[in-house]
């Protein structure tokens, strides 16, 4: 098969991978790649992080590029991250000239200048974000039916990254404007890690083209020989976790992830007391931050660099010894991701040490792990309803074409279901509100669209993600990064002093109208904080924790001596919470009972939302249990669940400010389309499924 599909690949690029590369052939996922891509198919190819996916998919692209002789920018590579692009490009541009080709970076980042070059001397392939791309379809510097005339493929890097949020749905709507705009099919190519539903989420990649010809990529690859090297260590405070990464694999690279901004600044700072070389990785540092973070890192061995999920998309760092996660991430899939990073070397393993802060973390931590072990890993799902991304792709055709028609703006996004039987309706509001003005059976873009959305460049139409505003970070001349507003107005007892990049900054002026904070070095005593909302659980981890506290221990993983007492406490403690053959445990105390569900967070919104006559409605939901009503027992429940009618959950008006556009949206359809991404139906029927046994305790 490896020997078949080298025959196929252009004889210039078979040249390169024999005497460039060295290569004595293709790895299977590459193999396997060749045929269908060459034959124009569209295709998602899965591999395991550092498997070759990129290559599967760019040796056939150049061969097709040689041998059809494809011209101009030909190729889009898209990518998640910044700082992946900038990974990527020179691997691709060094592919691309083995043939005479060249491959060129556009993004947030790059300069006018070489933006120029590139619309002057169209690159071959061009490497980009969803947001540049859209960028560029609505910039009055840009003729995108010149620059995208002779497109014939898009790859979209990550593609489970996209496919889980709106981003992904944008990303949709821009391609099938991109076809029409090229004026031909575009073979889509996606390239991911292991997913657990890969033939739908190649499905949803086709977009509204669902008839062409398409190919799962997954030939099956024997294990590794030597099983990942899983612990889990219970250590009680981000103080004791940098004292065991001090100590523990000294000479070693390792990569540690934390869940958020503030852990890694906290860590960070906490590593460089102990005397350690460590670097930051997180989105709110610059780009020349963390480049020289990354670039830093990879060329050194005794250090550490502390990361959110910034580095789990497959930027390259070199070569890894060791991954540690503080607490755990709340999917195996980004678990996947991580511990693909280790074990690259021949002769080494994948490895992860689990450092848990509290004894819920070990039990998160558990529950996911009893998942990964039992071989299951999350479907991608994308979010229902993305009547918001309707509404800002109405507008951003308007600004693309200058003018869309009433009665035919449909056939730019064909069958693509971000249209729903609310399209009519989101366009009467738009023109209703102004962001609309009727010229005949024409509309044009009005003055509320120029006033929300940046009259002079409409910049914050492009991206569909929405963050809360920050203060830029500057030290002299050099931008540090970006901080919250919080940490700026709240009261502090003498100096003001930031934690940022690891290190302390006393702020010496904040220039309020323009967002920018000076700052200058200090010894130590800074702060870190950022707004942002916290993650739930789904029904399948939260069902692994429960599997955990009923005596199930994960198979091929070590706890270490203090794990396994913080376990014992968790089984002890839980003990009254679980039942290994009741579906549900009703605890009744002095005022009300607690219905342990362990049906996930959005789950248990549902049922919250559900089941109103039984839940109180005044709790914080977590995918653990919910909090009954006074006065409400087993029978009650048993009742109850046997007549259950579905609702989504409650979402009060100020909620749907987190839902990009949704001023965009009549109030009434921004708070259901915000509804219906809160809640969890299936969980919620399967924990109220047979048996419907109540335990009393």
């Amino acid at each position: 098969m490896t020997d078949d599909a080298f025959a196929l690949l252009h004889p210039g690029v078979q040249y390169h991978l024999a005497n460039t590369l060295r290569w004595n052939g293709l790895r299977p996922t590459q193999a396997a790649a060749v045929a269908p891509i060459l034959a124009g198919e569209d295709a998602l190819v899965l591999a395991p992080t550092a498997g070759g996916k990129t290559e599967a998919a760019a040796f056939p692209l150049l061969s097709a590029m040689a041998e059809q002789d494809w011209q101009g920018v030909s190729v889009l590579y898209i990518c998640p991250l910044r700082a992946l692009l900038n990974n990527l490009q020179p691997r691709l541009h060094d592919y691309a000239q083995w043939l005479g080709r060249n491959a060129a970076v556009w993004h947030g980042d790059v300069g006018q200048s070489t933006r120029q070059r590139i619309l002057r001397d169209r690159p071959d392939i061009l490497l980009t974000t969803p947001e540049s791309l859209e960028a560029m379809l609505v910039s009055t510097k840009v003729d995108p039916r010149v620059l995208f005339a002779g497109l014939r493929a898009v790859v979209v890097d990550e593609v489970h990254a996209f496919a889980g949020d709106d981003r992904g749905w944008h990303l949709l709507a821009v391609l099938e404007r991109l076809a029409r705009v090229a004026g031909r099919d575009i073979q889509r190519i996606g390239l991911s890690a292991t997913v657990g539903n890969p033939d739908e989420l190649l499905s949803w990649l086709q977009g509204g083209f669902t008839t062409r010809t398409k190919r799962v990529v997954a030939p099956s690859v024997d294990g590794p020989a030597t099983p990942p090297d899983i612990t889990v260590d219970y250590v009680g405070s981000v103080a004791n976790a940098a004292t065991v990464i001090a100590s523990l694999h000294q000479g070693e690279k390792r990569l540690v992830f934390v869940d958020s901004r503030r852990r890694a600044e906290e860590l960070g700072a906490a590593l460089r007391e102990r005397g350690v070389t460590t670097f930051l990785s997180h989105s709110s540092l610059s780009a020349a931050e963390r480049r020289q973070s990354e670039a830093a890192f990879a060329e050194a061995r005794d250090t550490v660099i502390v990361a959110t999920s910034t580095l789990e998309l497959g930027i390259d760092v070199g070569d890894l010894d060791r991954v540690i996660q503080i607490g755990a991430p709340r999917t195996v899939a980004s678990f996947l991701q991580r511990l693909g990073r280790t074990g690259r070397r021949v002769g080494t393993a994948h490895n992860c040490l689990f450092l848990c802060l509290d004894d819920e973390q070990e039990l998160l931590a558990l529950g996911m792990l009893d998942r990964w072990a039992r071989g299951w890993i999350e479907p991608i799902i994308p979010p229902p309803s993305p009547r918001h991304i309707a509404a800002q792709q109405l507008m951003a055709l308007c600004l693309q074409e200058h003018r869309i028609g009433a009665a035919t703006w449909r056939n730019w996004w064909g069958s693509l279901p971000i249209f729903d039987d609310t399209a009519e309706d989101i366009l009467q509001f738009l023109c209703a509100e102004g962001y609309f003005e009727r010229d005949g059976g024409f509309l044009h873009i009005g003055p509320e669209a120029e006033r929300r959305f940046d009259r002079r460049y409409f910049s914050d139409l492009t991206a569909v993600f929405s963050a809360p505003p920050e203060f830029t970070v500057l030290a002299g001349r050099n931008e540090v990064g970006t901080v919250g507003t919080d940490l700026l107005v709240e009261e502090v007892e003498g100096p003001r002093v930031l934690l940022l990049g690891g290190r302390s900054w006393k702020v010496t002026h904040v220039d309020w109208p323009r967002r920018r904070c000076f700052v200058e070095p200090v010894d130590s005593g800074g702060k870190a904080k950022w707004s942002g909302l916290g993650g739930g659980v789904s029904y399948a981890i939260a069902q692994g924790m429960r599997s955990v506290l009923l005596g199930e221990t994960p198979p091929g993983v070590t706890l270490t001596r203090r794990a396994q007492a913080t376990l014992a406490e968790l089984r002890s403690g839980y003990e009254p919470a679980i039942d290994q053959e009741a579906a549900v445990v009703v605890l009744p105390s002095e005022d009300s009972g607690r219905w342990w569900t362990w049906a996930g967070t959005a789950a248990n919104r549902t049922l919250q939302a559900s089941l109103p006559t039984l839940i109180d409605p005044r709790q914080r939901i977590d995918e653990k249990s919910l909090r009954l009503l006074p006065g409400i027992g087993p029978r009650d429940v048993t009742a109850a669940v046997a007549n259950v009618t579905w609702r989504a959950p409650e979402v009060a008006a100020n909620a749907v400010s987190g839902l990009k556009f949704s001023a965009a949206l009549p109030l009434g359809l921004a708070r259901h389309t915000l509804a219906e991404r809160l809640g969890d139906e299936a969980g919620a029927r399967a924990a109220v499924d047979e048996p419907r046994r109540i335990h009393r305790s």
